[in-house]
């Protein structure tokens, strides 16, 4: 259970994120940034940003999740291994495998197999992410860059941030989406009802979403979904939003017979090698329980 503590800013003009981790040493600017874009940090009842400046008298609620165990075990679970060099590794994830430890879930993840494949990435990076540049979710299947190095790591971090990186998912979504392609552009941030959801609202971050429609099967459309913001479940939240939830999304969409999870799927990833600049890209077709699926409802 998380601890919630009270504090009131007692001088204003400085960032939100500096003010907790002055009061909060344990914990790191970058921990701190997290947690206020998680809505575990909260300004007179708000979502905040981290760059937040406050003024004197403002109200903090700030909810610290007990931390993992910080010793994270090697697990042999199978990795499918798309591409590897010296600083990097791209890996296609099953559905089912959550990518790193977090409170109440500190053994069988995507870390703990890539520990067991290459230990000392321990030492890359958090020493709960370790080698983590970006994520996907639990249930989402396909690829997944993962850095070796902390120099590559930083400079595949810098490639996300600056939105060099091209990615593309597959999903299959209830009714007709029209027109064939589009945008979606609506800031996300914490659901104010529900807390451990997200939502478009008007004082979240900006989040822009790209999408290609592939084909229609009966009341279902299978698009091509180009995120070119990485905001928590931002295709999920953004098709839902305008009233196409993803198909087996218990959460945003819509349950379906034919799925035991949600139809997402990460088939394309590129990106320029921090070695010698050299942009790759990388694919993965869609895994047997989604074409499945697809067979299932034509």
């Amino acid at each position: 259970m998380d601890k919630v503590h009270s504090l009131i800013a007692g001088e204003g003009d400085v960032r939100l994120d500096k003010y907790v981790c002055g009061h909060f040493p344990e914990l790191s600017r970058a921990r701190a940034q997290k947690l206020i874009a998680d809505g575990h940090i909260t300004v007179n009842g708000q979502s905040a940003k981290p760059g937040l400046k406050l003024n004197t008298g403002d109200r903090l609620e700030i909810a610290l999740p007990p931390a993992p165990s910080e010793q994270l075990v090697p697990e042999s679970i199978p990795l499918n291994i798309l591409y590897e060099d010296d600083d990097l590794l791209v890996v296609d994830k099953p559905a089912g495998l959550t990518v790193h430890p977090a409170p109440g879930h500190t053994s069988h993840t995507l870390v703990n197999a890539l520990l067991a494949h290459l230990p000392h990435l321990a030492g890359v990076g958090d020493s709960l992410r370790p080698g983590i540049v970006h994520r996907l979710d639990k249930d989402t299947s396909g690829l997944m860059l993962v850095a070796k190095n902390t120099k590559a790591q930083a400079d595949l971090i810098g490639q996300f941030k600056s939105h060099a990186v091209s990615k593309a998912y597959l999903a299959l979504v209830r009714g007709h989406l029209t027109p064939e392609n589009g945008i979606i552009e609506a800031d996300i941030g914490r659901d104010p009802r529900h807390r451990q959801k997200m939502a478009v609202v008007e004082d979240g971050r900006e989040a822009r979403t790209d999408y290609q429609v592939i084909k229609y099967i009966r009341d279902y459309t299978l698009v091509e979904v180009r995120p070119e913001t990485g905001r928590t479940h931002q295709i999920r939240v953004h098709l839902s939003a305008i009233g196409f939830p993803v198909m087996g999304d218990k959460i945003y969409g819509v349950k379906a017979p034919f799925l035991s999870r949600q139809f997402l799927h990460a088939c394309r990833l590129g990106f320029s090698l921090p070695s010698t600049g050299e942009y790759v890209e990388f694919k993965s077709g869609l895994p047997a329980d989604l074409e499945r699926a697809l067979e299932d409802i034509a």
